[in-house]
């Protein structure tokens, strides 16, 4: 099942629903867009937490008049940018809001992202005065007619079971139910009490399950911005113990941030990203949100509409504590990089464990959360939802109508767990259970991932792992699932996910392409490849097996088992940014350095170039100059020095900085002098 996947070939511009001109009466020419969203690799030196809310609160403001200086960007979250200006009692593009609640009421997918910006035009008072009455009275209007979840009446092809879109909807519907608990909402019939009533437990268990397990969109710099909008929104328009626990999941989201943010880049393995984010991290969603929280990053306006709730949320801002770990300089005493483990999700299996069972429908649409659809445990249970919720005509659901009398047929029969298992590489690919998480850092360079997880699985938006020396000079191999507007694509994604061990600064990704026949998808490139931009470097070199690529003190080395082709993924003069691997069965090594370790680039070349090393059936044997003998392959453990590193069984946290058990109960920090202890029954003063 591809739901996630039919993302990738929508236009979300507001042009589909006619935006007018962008033009704002009585305002000046738009600003030059030089130093206030420069990019920043280095985060604000750490002077203390009076200091740090100066600074927060600084940047806020700057953000604030920024944004309310330009005119909204043509993306589909165009309306959030409305309001700093709605704040500034500046003249606001009230066609461009129209636009937006024209979008909202014929249903389009993801006008559930709109939905927070205008609670927020309605509810926080500082905004609602910048408008007309006649638009105020629209977007009630639009808001208490919406469908809010899949029971309420209404065919469409909204998504509303990812992980981000359940608490985006169920957030939605709380805050406006609570708002106006005696209107009828216009679609599900039901007054708002009744509304926020039925949405509340679901927000408990999405905010359990997130809090003591993590994100299945693992470290998305996509989807933390959904997620995030969501939390501000319950952090600022919610009470008691909703508003503490949404307050307490935000601040493990930015934890997450402050972790795995390495030169300005949200650069770790990701569960769901797509091509532009991953090339670069001046196009990342939350690059908005980590500049304006951390001073790291870039105001890009790419696709974000978290930052915008943050600068506006006058109940949250992140703990100071975080303002100290982002600061902090990522070395251990030895002058080494430091590593973060995290273990993220659930195995559907596991159920029971997690409250869970496999014939509620509320349970199916947690499972859902987690693109669990054929998974042999859920298979019947998802199509009782598509029955339940009438699913059927949904587009994302299209792959399954296709074969309905098959389906009902195998339905009747009981076929359809063991046909699900029988195929599982093929039918369960979307599905992200449980996975552990490694990034080593230094001052110069972060490698990550997601460690061997789903190996020869597909996977149609997992990053399996990355490599970051700055903004723009990124590394990480895929295998392509071809050319196209749906992933897996020649970027984003996998066709046949690779198994990945890293340890310190040294990773393996090895291949192997199932490209038996599948009722989903059958996988017919037979090649991996590597992005390695080198307009992006300031040194990029072939020598022998090896591509040596270097970014001021940081060095990359990186090489297939075999001869690679190198050129450009476009076919177009230019600089190369592709090196492709032929084959079925393929490998990939990479291995980083700095100079404070490593010596001169040239050093760091030569003592790689000198390295033994074999590959066979059995896997790679690597010498490396500084961990010693390294030994993995395509089952057996990472063995590194005679010792096995461990790949699972993570903690829920474990840094310098991080730590709590897994499942969590609560999450300690501790940096710059300062102490938190995150529990999500607690409340944090602000």
């Amino acid at each position: 099942m591809k739901a996630s996947s039919l993302w990738d070939g929508r236009d979300f511009s507001l042009r589909v629903v006619g935006l007018p001109p962008l033009g704002y009466p009585g305002t000046p020419g738009c600003p030059g867009e030089d130093s206030p969203d420069a990019f920043a690799e280095e985060a604000p030196a750490w002077k203390g937490p009076e200091a740090w809310l100066e600074a927060y609160e600084a940047r806020r403001s700057g953000f604030l008049a920024f944004t309310a200086a330009r005119p909204a960007p043509p993306i589909l979250k165009a309306p959030f940018f409305e309001l700093p200006r709605a704040l500034a009692g500046q003249a606001v593009h009230e066609g461009l809001l129209e636009a937006g609640l024209d979008y909202i009421k014929v249903r389009k997918d993801c006008s559930d992202f709109l939905v927070h910006a205008y609670l927020r035009l309605l509810l926080d008072p500082r905004l609602a005065r910048a408008v007309s009455a006649t638009l105020l009275a629209r977007t009630e209007a639009v808001l208490l007619g919406f469908k809010y979840w899949p029971d309420e009446p209404g065919s469409d092809s909204l998504c509303t079971w990812t992980e981000n879109h359940q608490v985006l909807y169920a957030s939605a519907a709380y805050i406006l139910g609570r708002a106006w608990p005696d209107r009828v909402f216009e679609n599900s019939g039901r007054t708002g009490e009744e509304q926020a009533a039925r949405a509340l437990p679901r927000l408990l268990r999405w905010l359990e399950l997130r809090f003591r397990s993590g994100f299945s969109e693992w470290l998305s710099n996509v989807y933390y911005d959904e997620d995030l909008a969501a939390l501000l929104s319950l952090v600022d328009f919610a009470d008691g113990d909703l508003a503490s626990r949404a307050r307490s999941v935000a601040d493990l989201l930015f934890l997450d941030l402050a972790l795995h943010t390495s030169r300005g880049c949200f650069a770790p393995s990701h569960g769901r990203s797509y091509e532009v984010q991953k090339k670069d991290a001046r196009d990342e969603a939350m690059s908005d949100t980590l500049k304006l929280a951390f001073g790291l990053g870039a105001y890009g306006r790419k696709d974000n509409m978290s930052a915008v709730c943050l600068a506006l949320s006058r109940a949250y801002r992140p703990p100071e504590v975080l303002g100290a770990l982002v600061a902090a300089r990522p070395e251990d005493a030895q002058g080494r990089g430091i590593e973060i483990r995290q273990r993220m999700g659930m195995r559907v299996d596991d159920a029971k464990a997690w409250g869970l069972g496999y014939r509620s429908l509320e349970d199916g649409l947690v499972f859902l959360g987690l693109e669990a659809y054929n998974h042999p445990r859920t298979i019947n249970l998802t199509f009782r939802l598509l029955d339940s919720y009438g699913w059927w005509d949904n587009a994302y659901f299209a792959p399954f109508k296709r074969h309905r009398s098959l389906i009902a047929w195998a339905r009747r029969l009981g076929l359809l767990p063991p046909l699900s298992r029988l195929l599982q590489r093929d039918l369960d690919r979307n599905s992200r259970e449980e996975v552990d998480l490694y990034t080593y850092r230094t001052p110069d360079y972060s490698l990550s991932a997601a460690q061997d997880w789903k190996f020869r699985r597909g996977g149609d938006q997992q990053s399996a792992w990355q490599a970051s020396l700055g903004p723009g000079a990124s590394c990480f191999t895929t295998h392509p699932g071809g050319r196209g507007p749906n992933s897996p694509d020649w970027w984003t994604g996998s066709g046949s996910l690779p198994r990945v061990a890293q340890h310190r600064n040294l990773l393996f990704a090895l291949y192997d392409i199932d490209s038996r026949p599948g009722l989903y998808r059958t996988e017919r490139l037979l090649f991996t490849h590597a992005w390695l931009p080198e307009e992006e470097f300031d040194e990029v070199l072939a020598e022998g097996p090896w591509t040596f690529a270097r970014r001021g003190r940081a060095y990359l080395g990186l090489r297939a088992d075999g001869p690679v082709r190198r050129g450009r993924d476009d076919g177009l003069p230019g600089p190369p940014n592709e090196l492709v691997r032929e084959g079925k069965k393929t490998a990939w090594l990479c291995r980083l350095g700095r100079e404070a370790e490593d010596g001169s680039f040239g050093a760091f070349r030569a003592a790689l170039l000198g390295a033994r090393q074999s590959f066979d059936a059995r896997g790679w044997r690597f010498e490396d100059p500084q961990l010693g003998l390294v030994e993995f392959g395509p089952s057996g453990p990472l063995v590194v020095d005679g010792q096995e590193v461990a790949l699972h069984a993570y903690p829920r946290y474990d840094s310098p900085w991080a730590k709590a058990e897994f499942p969590a109960r609560e999450v300690r920090l501790s940096c710059g002098g300062l102490d938190l202890v995150i529990d999500p029954c607690a409340r944090r003063p602000q």
